[in-house]
């Protein structure tokens, strides 16, 4: 019910709310009419309380309607989200419109969402409307104006107020009658929750005949309120099996306060009382955060001791106040629900300046996070940083928001020196630094000017302005110094998680806040200079022609400003991103002379290593398609031993695809493919959307032009279109070409369709041409440079023991002979349709991706 409501939300697509982790009260009734509605009606809102059980009862109708749904059910829980605009961002994110944890490239709006969905028969769920509820109304109303398939479930405290809009009013449990008979639970909803919440907190706590009417009464006093009752049950566990009337006669004093109309408020109150002096500053305090969050979140956010604010946590946890949860890392993290998210900002704000002085230390925190992981992100925790900070993304809106609307400290709680000195992976402190290496390494490492001392930057000759000293600019920016009143605040925040907005495929949320916080500082500063090119980079990276002479005008602007104040670090990676405009606006012989230059003056002291490295990746690139490929080879080889040393995989997955194009222009298909894999392999584990795209457009192109393999090619890009708005790389092009012509335009287009209806994760196995063992086409030298020899056998393991029908069979050797689908339903007389499954099937079950590998099949095994 209300107190244990499954969550799935904008930052983790699913089909369905995820897995339920405590019981769920049948309500069959509700469930039915809910169904029944669905039925008839493209908008079902579900009204009632806080507590009573919307969520909860959204989410078991909507696994039990998915069938009904070709495209699928999605749930978005929006109580996270503060900010209305973002609203059809949240929901095209959680449809899985741009891939996993990608952003528009330009504003998603209402009606831009309803356009792209307008083929889809899904489910949508829309849940906890209330603070947002004209977004929600917009949203909603363009879905049913513009769509035919889609219908919306909504949980909300009050109707979204459209007139396609059909209501249920999701009411309390139904109460049991304290003198009636109370032997079968299961037809008493209200007891049965109690007893499974009761157990929880105290086992081996059972209904019995001495308790059930006291437990009735109990259900009676908090009016069969879900939450509250949950709430009731936890405090078992401190009272103990015989004390249930004392636990009545408490909450009959809390009514007699609050009234019954109050009963939810009253009952959490009760909660509060219960909860000691350190237990109720945590709570108050961590309803600052919207989302959920780690221990050390909750120490810096919520308590002046580490000790203090476990020992607080842990009794929350106990009381049914904190959820807590294990991420696939293995990672803890706690949430408050939003009923008492809001009870305990009520409680904060009842202090003067408590929610202020809160929302600062988040925000500060969320700084020294954010620092911490721009100083370690190039190196080996690269994977574990990109996902901590997606589950922490609607905190850092949270942070953002506050930061560019109320300027203050940008200190520290708690902090005596640089930020984000130690970044553990799941909480913890790991020491990042690079000192003792061997001699020859370090040499290795000098080659782009790498700093042991300063993991992610770049190395620094020592001198009065250095990075180290407290007066250099580089210093100021990553540290946060600033006046107490500083409004650069937002500014230095946003502009500190380019890399996050870059290598986690969010360009268009980093773009918004960082054009929010480029309008609240149009003063010069060399936070500004850092945020106007890293809107610029972001902008680059979407496509589109406005937003490409956008991102050129800003990073030149932003290496105008850089030199005026003298800040060479910002200057050069402004530099950086005037050279990828250059590059992407076709300016191929300008771009190759620009990095040429900026890779022979070397790498400036304090820079990021990550974007060091991606200038030598953009020089071999652009060398690449000037036709010196052995020059690109070359420097992509040095970038690879460079990243290999720091365990790096980002750049190394550019580098890689750099190495493969070079490959194919040297027209060897069988040293560019393996690199090309491992690129995709790469991107896919980091998430980072942007650089997948790119790495199906090279496998299309391989599959196209050298293997002739044009049906697959044709699937791949289908695939990467589906993850980006702009398919104008020429790579993409040439892939694009050949398909064509070796498939005919129906044989392309059902490919294609095919392959833009793919996930993201099915589509990278797919490219991958993953067997069973997971271990798909590994280098075999397993030397990680790209160079190893393709496998002998790509998906012999798949067909060992596979058997094929009669008709199978005959269609793989109709197929080997060279016969097409229709050519084929002629030979055996059957439909086209029915030629065209048994193509499937056959792929399906070989594990093979196109006919030619069919053809093969067939003839090792005659």
């Amino acid at each position: 019910m209300g107190g244990s409501a499954p969550r799935t939300d904008c930052r983790s697509p699913a089909a369905a709310p995820a897995s339920e982790t405590t019981s769920f009260v049948d309500r069959r009734d509700e469930q039915a009419q809910v169904r029944a509605l669905l039925a008839r009606a493209r908008l079902v809102t579900l009204t009632g309380p806080g507590g009573v059980g919307k969520t909860r009862l959204a989410a078991r109708v909507a696994s039990r309607v998915a069938r009904a749904f070709p495209d699928g059910v999605r749930f978005v829980h929006l109580a996270d989200l503060d900010d209305p605009g973002l609203v059809a961002r949240a929901a095209a994110t959680a449809l899985d419109l741009y891939g996993d944890h990608a952003t528009p490239r330009r504003p998603e709006t209402p009606d831009t969402l309803a356009d792209r969905l307008s083929a889809r028969r899904l489910l949508l769920v829309l849940d906890n409307c209330e603070h947002l509820h004209r977004a929600c109304a917009e949203l909603t109303g363009a879905l049913l104006h513009r769509t035919t398939g889609v219908r919306v479930l909504a949980t909300s405290r009050h109707r979204l107020g459209l007139t396609e809009e059909h209501l249920l009013d999701v009411r309390p449990l139904p109460l049991p009658d304290p003198d009636g008979d109370l032997s079968a639970t299961h037809r008493h909803p209200a007891l049965a929750l109690f007893a499974d919440r009761a157990a929880a907190a105290l086992p081996g706590f059972t209904l019995t005949p001495a308790n059930r009417t006291a437990v009735a009464r109990l259900c009676h006093r908090l009016d069969g309120l879900p939450l509250a009752i949950e709430l009731a049950a936890a405090r078992m566990g401190e009272l103990g099996d015989e004390d249930i009337a004392g636990l009545q006669t408490r909450i009959d004093d809390d009514h007699t306060r609050a009234g019954r109309h109050s009963t939810l408020r009253a009952t959490i109150d009760r909660s509060h009382r219960l909860c000691t002096p350190e237990e109720r500053s945590v709570w108050a305090r961590a309803s600052v955060l919207p989302g959920d969050f780690d221990l050390e979140t909750a120490e810096a956010v919520c308590g002046e001791g580490a000790a203090d604010v476990l020992e607080a946590v842990t009794g929350l946890v106990g009381k049914s106040v904190l959820s807590r949860e294990t991420d696939p890392d293995g990672c803890v993290r706690y949430r408050l629900l939003d009923t008492l998210r809001q009870y305990g900002l009520d409680r904060l704000r009842q202090r003067p300046g408590a929610e202020r002085a809160a929302r600062r230390r988040h925000r500060d925190w969320t700084r020294t996070r954010a620092t911490a992981y721009e100083q370690a992100w190039f190196g080996p925790d690269q994977r574990q940083l990109a996902t901590r900070l997606r589950a922490d993304r609607t905190n850092l809106r949270a942070a953002l928001d506050f930061s560019l609307g109320s300027p203050g400290s940008p200190g520290s709680p708690g902090s005596s020196g640089s930020p984000g000195a130690e970044v553990g992976t799941c909480g913890g402190a790991s020491d990042d630094s690079r000192t003792g290496l061997d001699a020859d390494r370090a040499d290795l490492r000098a080659e782009l000017g790498f700093s042991p001392e300063r993991p992610g930057h770049l190395a620094s000759p020592a001198s009065p302005a250095s990075p180290a000293s407290p007066g250099h600019p580089d210093t100021e920016i990553r540290a946060g110094g600033g006046t107490p009143d500083d409004p650069r605040v937002g500014l230095r925040l946003a502009a500190t998680l380019w890399f996050h907005w870059y290598a986690s495929g969010v360009p268009g949320e980093g773009r918004y806040w960082l054009d929010r916080a480029l309008e609240a500082n149009p003063e010069p500063s060399r936070e500004r200079a850092r945020a106007l090119w890293a809107s610029g980079l972001l902008g680059l990276l979407t496509g589109s022609p406005h937003e490409l002479a956008r991102g050129r005008r800003r990073a030149e602007e932003a290496r105008a400003l850089a030199r005026r104040l003298g800040d060479a670090v910002e200057a050069a990676h402004a530099g950086y991103v005037v050279g990828v405009g250059l590059l992407l606006g076709g300016e191929q012989a300008a771009a190759l002379r620009h990095f040429e230059d900026a890779v022979a003056r070397g790498p400036v002291p304090g820079g990021h290593a990550a974007l060091a490295g991606l200038e030598r990746v953009q020089l071999a690139c652009a060398l690449a398609s000037s036709g010196e490929a052995d020059r690109a080879v070359a420097l992509c080889e040095n970038v690879l031993r460079v990243c290999g040393e720091y365990g790096e995989q980002w750049v190394r997955s550019y580098a890689l695809r750099a190495l493969a194009l070079a490959h194919v222009v040297r027209e060897d298909p069988q040293r560019a493919e393996p690199p090309a894999r491992e690129a995709l392999r790469i991107a896919h584990t980091l998430h980072d959307v942007l650089g997948i795209a790119p790495a199906l457009d090279l496998l299309a192109l391989i599959a196209t032009a050298h293997h002739h393999a044009h049906e697959h090619a044709a699937v791949l890009l289908g695939a990467a279109d589906r993850v980006r708005s702009t398919p104008s790389d020429p790579v993409r092009q040439d892939a694009e070409t050949g398909a064509r012509e070796g498939l005919g335009r129906r044989a392309y287009e059902r490919a294609y369709r095919r392959g833009a209806g793919f996930g993201l994760t099915g589509i990278v196995k797919y490219a991958l041409r993953e067997d069973d063992s997971g271990d798909g086409n590994r280098n075999r030298n397993g030397n990680g440079n790209g160079r190893s020899e393709p496998p002998s056998d790509t998906h012999g393991s798949r067909d060992r023991g596979t058997r094929l029908t009669r008709r199978e069979t005959e269609v793989a050797a109709l197929i080997a002979e060279g016969l097409a689908n229709q050519q084929i339903a002629d030979r055996l007389v059957i439909a086209r349709r029915t030629a065209e499954g048994h193509v499937e099937r056959i792929l399906g079950k070989l594990g093979l991706s196109n006919r030619t590998q069919i053809a093969a099949w067939v003839a090792t095994h005659r």
